[in-house]
């Protein structure tokens, strides 16, 4: 059940993380925690971890590298080391084969001494700087989560690692977007600039009221299509690539790191 209130009711992370291990969080986390970093999810068993360690290093758009933990453990000991990785999402997803077979708010049961998490940056981070610079953001306007696209962009290989770039939407006044690029620009860490703005069809995607994954968003008359590469892409690569376990956060319900923002920002 999810709780009747506005994220950003949530202040610390500790706080969230907290309720979602008593699974009274269950929503999206765009908002929560204002000042600290998110993070996406990706568990693998201990013989994949190198190939997708590869991959991350290959494509650090979509897959930003925050944290590691080791095979077995579910503590991510430099992004938030009193969390558990099982429990501390509001929801994760669980393919096998490239088939999602569950969406459960708890792993415990998965959850195995040969499994290695990795973290990676995620967009709803840079959210706070471009709410404070004045750029509205439909999606939080909506109450729904951001849009995320699957494109003909294809990542860099790795090992047994291949598959399609999906990045986020959010529509930004024309006159805005110089903004918000120079803004989530200064953070690399978590997707940093975007990757494209307009023209969604050079991305292959043919309607944006068609999301693959979250939910669709209203573009206003001055508002134009702005992509930024997602940290959904691994879900992708688990489709693609079919390994025999793949876990991750269910999309747009993130990792609420201890890292404050502003440790993430380049010069």
């Amino acid at each position: 059940m999810e709780l009747v209130e506005t994220a950003t009711a949530v202040v610390t992370p500790a706080d969230a993380r907290a309720r979602m291990r008593r699974g009274e969080w269950t929503n999206i986390t765009s908002g929560i925690a204002p000042g600290f970093a998110q993070a996406n999810l990706v568990i693998l068993p201990r013989d994949l971890a190198y190939d997708f360690l590869l991959f991350c290093t290959r494509n650090p758009k979509p897959c930003p590298l925050l944290d590691v933990t080791e095979a077995g453990s579910p503590v991510p000991r430099f992004a938030a080391p009193d969390a558990d990785l099982r429990s501390d999402l509001p929801r994760y997803r669980v393919y096998r084969h490239g088939e999602l077979v569950d969406e459960p708010v708890s792993i415990a049961s998965y959850w195995s001494d040969d499994l290695v998490a990795f973290l990676l940056g995620c967009s709803f981070t840079f959210e706070h700087g471009l709410r404070d610079a004045g750029i509205p953001l439909r999606h939080l306007e909506c109450g729904c989560n951001v849009p995320m696209y699957r494109t003909n962009v294809e990542c860099r290989p790795a090992g047994v690692f291949h598959g399609p770039l999906v990045v986020s939407m959010r529509p930004i006044p024309a006159a805005m977007v110089a903004k918000a690029v120079q803004i989530s620009g200064r953070y690399p860490a978590v997707h940093g600039a975007p990757v494209h703005a307009g023209a969604p069809a050079s991305l292959g995607i043919g309607d944006l009221a068609r999301p693959d994954w979250g939910d669709a968003v209203p573009l206003r008359e001055d508002d134009v299509p702005v992509f930024w590469a997602c940290g959904v892409t691994p879900q992708a690569v688990a489709m693609a690539t079919r390994p025999p376990l793949m876990i991750t956060h269910a999309p747009g319900h993130m990792f609420v790191t201890d890292i404050p923002i502003a440790s993430l920002a380049s010069d």
